[in-house]
């Protein structure tokens, strides 16, 4: 009993050990990479319609590298046979979500994707789970999740 307990010990201080180590090693998201169908018309909707700025590109993978200030981005062309994701039987990531600055902005841009050819609006803007953040998905034109969300400071 009294070595189960003592194991038991050291196992809880080698895991609070390993907590503590991650939470001072990391610091948030560096940027996304998104495997996308077509590049340009992926690229184009987020310049023009979320104002990324393109910081570079490889045309060799092909790649576009870009930021908009607060997150960076890259978009991955993919080969002409792709296999779309599907949320419930595939490993991968289920969306994008991208901070927008007000409920106003949110908004405005939903009056802007929705004209874009290519995207697909999921859903207007909305209150998540009651509120008081609100936010839209959409389909940017290669096929990939985003979440446009404004959650108001407390």
């Amino acid at each position: 009993m009294k070595h189960t307990l003592l194991s038991l010990i050291l196992l809880l201080g080698f895991s609070s050990s390993i907590i503590n180590a991650a939470e001072k090693t990391t610091e948030g998201v560096d940027h996304i990479g998104l495997s996308v169908s077509d590049l340009e018309r992926s690229t184009n909707f987020f310049v023009d319609a979320l104002g990324f700025k393109v910081a570079g590109r490889d045309s060799k993978y092909p790649a576009v590298f870009m930021n908009n200030g607060d997150m960076g981005l890259t978009l991955w062309q993919t080969s002409e046979k792709t296999v779309r994701f599907d949320r419930k039987h595939n490993v991968g990531l289920h969306h994008l979500a991208i901070k927008v600055t007000s409920f106003e902005a949110l908004d405005s841009l939903y009056e802007t994707v929705k004209e874009i050819p290519g995207v697909v609006v999921e859903f207007a803007p909305e209150l998540s789970y009651g509120g008081p953040a609100k936010h839209m998905i959409i389909r940017e034109p290669s096929g990939n999740r985003i979440e446009l969300i404004h959650r108001p400071s407390k």
